[in-house]
């Protein structure tokens, strides 16, 4: 089948998940936000080749993952840094 077919055959299959940010003020319309999470971690490993040990990826994925919640609950970095327990999980 072609992919435009594909396509139509996916969104009337899966109809309640792609229109469920209109009955769910919860949900966004995007997942920009998770993209762009993920976009970062890609950047750094483009730069310098790869994380040299399987322990600096994990903190570095796990400052940024501060960082980014930070930002989405729109606190102060830096205080956030000093003291994770200011986040709301």
């Amino acid at each position: 089948k072609r992919k435009g077919h594909n396509l139509a055959l996916r969104l009337q299959k899966f109809r309640a998940d792609v229109l469920r940010f209109w009955y769910d003020p919860q949900c966004p319309f995007t997942n920009n936000l998770a993209e762009r999470d993920l976009h970062m971690m890609k950047v750094r490993e483009k730069i310098s080749g790869s994380f040299r040990t399987h322990e600096g990826a994990k903190t570095f994925a796990t400052i940024r993952s501060v960082i980014s919640s930070a930002k989405k609950q729109k606190l102060n970095t830096l205080d956030v840094l000093q003291n994770p327990s200011l986040l709301v999980i």
